[in-house]
């Protein structure tokens, strides 16, 4: 995935710092270059190869605001030669996880009838001969648009589609099987893409599918995980503030301020063993999120003595 490192830092909205990774450029270059002859002019290029970026950054901060909206972080937004990432961090619920998903392909739904009314107005009144080159942009950043719509939305892990699918099973088959169901099926959806790009000779839909495939072996190898740590005993009296899951008994826990061996912070109340450093917030192995330790204490054992 990309990072903020080698990154150019475009802009900040909202909170939401918008960067640009600095592949972007190089392949802006090779891609604005194949596609000449298309206008009168290879300003209408950069133009068109802008207008892609813009709806693919639109998409994610659909993502990011959506997150946010349901009480998650969302504060990044990279976008590179494959597209954009947001980096959204929803609540470890199903319904939360489904609305940050699917705001993305919702604002390219939003944008469809838009572009598709200029579009039209553009054939009506006759841009084709009076002013071609805003006729035929207007019709690529349209096609683009549904494009980017249609391939997102296919029920293939790791798009859009396919972690939808996976927040629908979630309510049904819980965290971690939804997770390992999903991904199961997104590798076969790759193979078949891979065929796809292997057919039509296509570089960037091999790429972007072995992108996928990295990511979709990195969410089955999460599962997995999930599925271990599912089977762990656990600590009564406890719970996540967020995900409300039990932490498990076991030194688990590892302290960033010595080289000491793994411990139990919930046996020690987050101090460190070795170093007796106090941690301000403890680490859900379930969720990712942290809090501090105080706030993991069940509402059944608040007041009493232990």
């Amino acid at each position: 995935m990309p990072t903020g490192q080698g990154s150019l830092r475009l802009f900040r909205f909202s909170g939401i710092e918008v960067s640009l990774h600095w592949s972007w450029f190089l392949v802006a270059v090779y891609e604005i270059q194949s596609r000449a002859g298309r206008y009168s002019s290879v300003t209408w290029n950069v133009l068109e190869y802008l207008g892609l970026f813009l709806i693919v950054m639109l998409h994610e901060f659909g993502h990011a605001f959506a997150c946010r909206q349901v009480g998650g972080r969302a504060n990044r937004i990279v976008l590179w030669p494959l597209g954009g990432v947001a980096y959204v961090d929803p609540p470890p619920r199903p319904g939360p996880t489904l609305w940050s998903i699917a705001a993305g392909p919702l604002v390219n739904l939003a944008l469809a009838p838009i572009l598709a009314a200029l579009y039209f107005m553009g054939r009506s009144s006759g841009w084709a001969s009076t002013m071609p080159d805003t006729f035929h942009l207007v019709r690529a950043i349209l096609a683009i648009d549904v494009g980017l719509l249609i391939f997102n939305i296919l029920p293939v892990y790791p798009l859009d589609g396919g972690q939808i699918l996976r927040s629908l099973l979630w309510f049904v088959l819980g965290r971690a099987r939804s997770l390992m169901v999903t991904t199961i099926l997104g590798i076969i959806g790759i193979v078949g893409i891979i065929g796809l790009a292997l057919f039509s000779k296509d570089v960037w839909l091999a790429a972007i599918a072995f992108f996928m495939l990295m990511n979709c072996w990195g969410g089955l190898k999460h599962a997995q995980a999930l599925l271990r740590l599912a089977k762990l005993p656990r600590r009564l009296g406890y719970a996540c503030p967020v995900c409300k899951t039990s932490p498990p008994i076991g030194a688990y826990w590892k302290c960033d301020n010595c080289p000491g061996q793994p411990f139990d912070t919930f046996a020690t109340m987050a101090i460190c063993p070795n170093c007796h450093r106090q941690f301000p917030a403890t680490i859900c192995l379930d969720c990712g999120w942290a809090n501090p330790v105080n706030e993991w204490i069940a509402p059944t054992l608040v007041g009493s003595s232990i």
